[in-house]
């Protein structure tokens, strides 16, 4: 009788022991508490296992460790107790506080951030060219200011392909001597400016692209939202796509856009983007520019909450702080209360849909409620008109005959320079004024030539 193959095994997965500092008189999104559980997640989806945790409230931080000493001390017992192998702090590290740590913890422990966690995740998702590439931007730039001769070759490990949790940098491995760290830090330079170029040509592509798309006079619907919120889910049910769907964080990475066609025959775009979350890193929001260019430039965004998780209105506000930070604060709104289908009293769902402008309650994986998601999405982009008040140069005739076209104008001033038109647009059409748009107590005064005014 034949053997049985034995059927492949994963390999186990790394111990986490999880630190949380809270500061008296921080502002904070979520608890400490609740910080650390979405930390825990992100330390699974990295393919971690959390064993314990630790936590300290502190005035200030400690300049040279961030916990006091006594807690240093605590924690390395704690995690030879648990037999950790990795300690994750809930903040980012500065270079010296990773410095320390990593000598008071010892050689057997390494040392990581929520912020190498989320790069780590982000290697592990990204699948396109473009993707990988901003991954890698974002590892080197947040790598490059913490080596040290306690890090190998970091230009061989930042591949963006996905590794395990913390796989840029070993701790406990002997660096190759300061001359090496210098040769290591100027390819990683070199890198990060081949890099940027690269990016900057797939940015200009991209806004080529959006011109063409507002010369044809296709709307672009982008959808936003907290990490897991179920963008994906809702873009599939749309467009009937088959976009990855995972119930974990940070499922998809690279945007993907599918064609719609509405009722009456209104041609829509609907562009799925990264999800967000609380401490975002800055390496990450600056690498994914090109990217998050897109949700600025859209012409109406879709803001999917998770409405069956605890913190939905605490996850809700951090998008918006961050939709404020990529400048996209201007694009209209429509806030999709997602996963109803997950609440005991799915009406509850529709009484804080009242706190949001523009709510709809809907199950993307059911469909319930995706007809009135529809609808307010058609009476958004065509049906709704806007007070607007802009002065165009003459340059941007193409602006000016879209007013004319599809516009109520009310107002109609020529200028030596510019015409300032004052009316209400239709909202897929508002982003594209956005820039020359003269908001409430700004002057509508053509602004003269000091030379001519001399």
């Amino acid at each position: 009788m034949a053997k049985k193959t034995p059927e492949p095994t994963s390999p186990p997965r790394e111990r986490a022991f999880l630190v949380g500092v809270e500061l008296y008189g921080q502002e904070r999104l979520l608890s400490l508490d609740d910080s650390l559980a979405e930390l825990a997640l992100l330390c699974d989806t990295a393919g971690l296992e959390v064993v314990g945790q630790l936590t300290q409230k502190l005035d200030r931080p400690n300049p040279q460790t961030l916990i006091g000493k006594g807690k240093v001390e605590e924690l390395k017992a704690l995690a030879e107790e648990t037999l950790a192998q990795v300690i994750v702090f809930d903040d980012e590290l500065s270079p010296r506080h990773q410095r320390e740590l990593e000598e008071a913890l010892g050689n057997n422990l390494r040392l990581l951030d929520r912020t190498a966690v989320i790069l780590d995740i982000f290697a592990q998702h990204a699948h396109t060219s473009e993707g990988q590439q901003q991954v890698k931007l974002a590892q080197y730039e947040y790598y490059l200011p913490r080596l040290t001769g306690r890090w190998t070759h970091l230009a061989r490990q930042t591949g963006g392909g996905g590794g395990r949790a913390g796989s840029v940098g070993g701790v406990g491995l002997r660096g190759p001597g300061e001359t090496q760290l210098e040769v290591d830090r100027r390819t990683i330079r070199r890198e990060i400016a081949r890099i940027k170029d690269d990016l900057e040509k797939v940015r200009a592509q991209r806004q080529r692209q959006r011109g063409q798309r507002r010369r044809n006079r296709v709307p672009v619907v982008t959808l936003v939202g907290y990490t897991n919120a179920g963008k994906s889910t809702l873009l599939n049910r749309l467009a009937g796509a088959s976009v990855y769907v995972a119930d974990e964080l940070f499922a998809t990475l690279d945007p993907t856009t599918r064609r719609v066609e509405f009722p009456g025959g209104n041609i829509v775009l609907f562009t799925d983007t990264v999800g967000f979350i609380q401490k975002l890193p800055t390496t990450l929001v600056a690498a994914f520019r090109a990217t998050l260019e897109e949700i600025a430039d859209a012409d109406l965004l879709l803001h999917v909450v998770d409405i069956s998780h605890p913190n939905a209105m605490n996850q809700a506000e951090a998008v918006h702080r961050t939709l404020n930070e990529i400048e996209a604060g201007h694009v209209p709104v429509i806030t999709v209360l997602n996963k109803i289908d997950r609440l005991s009293d799915p009406a509850a769902a529709r009484q804080i849909a009242a706190r949001f402008p523009q709510a709809v309650a809907i199950s993307a994986r059911t469909g319930e409620g995706l007809p009135d998601l529809i609808e307010r999405i058609r009476g958004v982009l065509y049906e709704t008109l806007t007070p607007v008040r802009v002065r165009l140069p003459y340059q941007q005739g193409q602006l000016i005959s879209l007013f004319h076209e599809f516009g109520q104008v009310e107002r109609l001033e020529h200028g030596r320079k510019s015409v300032l038109i004052e009316g209400r647009l239709p909202g897929r059409l508002l982003a594209q004024f956005h820039p020359w748009q003269i908001r409430p107590g700004e002057s509508d005064k053509e602004e003269q030539d000091v030379s001519l005014v001399e």
